[in-house]
């Protein structure tokens, strides 16, 4: 009996330990009989505007640098009061810009060509700009020109976007997907194979608003209203797939 224990302990050992060794030769198995396939597919899905962001603001000019800013700040109180008066929320509007800067004249010049004065400073420029969201499309070409009326005599932009766009994101994410298994079955197919699993999935790029059109505005605004076309935005989805393929 003993030699029969200790012949059956060394079995019992072998039995209990190859656990992990015939794992990674299942795995080893698997590898070998099948062909790893990365795919790399875009997906896109497309909205009506929902939001224009566009800025406005005031340059104005004084012989000294407080009445610069005291002109620009008169102008611009104008400019936010047109603004709240055309529905804007005070949380669509935030302020992006100031600045001061000195205005400087020409150089005086002798009669050999030489500068005999450089140019000195003849007064000041200041300048306020505000950052607009424009929730109503219809309605942002009337809200232009009453910003011009009011005395904004810079406006630029606008770019038109969504204002939640997780739901577009997601159409384009399953758009990627599906153009992602239609690559990976046609390469099986081509290659004999067929598509067993996916490995991994990662994403990368989404919904990115167009850059903006700058336009400078006319002082006066026009009689007519700003003719305003809004167009389509696009949400983009790009996915990197690997695909487990086998006979």
């Amino acid at each position: 009996m003993k030699l029969l224990k200790f012949a059956l302990a060394p079995l019992a050992l072998a039995l209990s330990l190859p656990g992990t060794a015939m794992a990674h030769d299942t795995q080893h198995a698997t590898a070998a009989t099948s062909t790893l396939l990365t795919v790399t597919a875009d997906g896109k899905s497309t909205r009506v505007p929902d939001l224009a962001v566009f800025s406005a603001g005031v340059v104005s000019e004084g012989r000294t640098a407080s009445e610069a800013l005291f002109a620009n700040a008169a102008a611009m109180n104008r400019v936010i009061a047109s603004l709240k008066k055309a529905g804007i929320a005070d949380k669509d509007v935030q302020t992006s810009q100031i600045s001061l800067n000195p205005v400087y004249g020409q150089p005086i010049v002798g009669p050999n060509g030489q500068v005999t004065q450089e140019p000195r400073i003849v007064g000041y420029q200041a300048n306020n700009t505000v950052t607009i969201r424009s929730r109503d499309i219809k309605g942002f070409g009337k809200v232009l020109d009453a910003l011009v009326a009011s005395g904004a005599n810079q406006v630029s932009g606008p770019s038109f976007q969504m204002a939640d766009p997780s739901a577009a994101n997601d159409q384009a994410r399953v758009a990627a997907m599906k153009n992602a298994r239609a690559r990976a079955d046609l390469y099986a197919m081509a290659a004999g194979l067929r598509v067993v699993r996916i490995i991994s999935i990662s994403e990368g790029g989404g919904y990115t608003p167009p850059m903006p059109v700058y336009a400078k505005m006319s002082m006066a605004a026009e009689a007519a209203p700003t003719p305003i076309s809004a167009g389509e935005v696009e949400a983009g989805a790009n996915v990197t797939v690997q695909f487990e393929l086998a006979p």
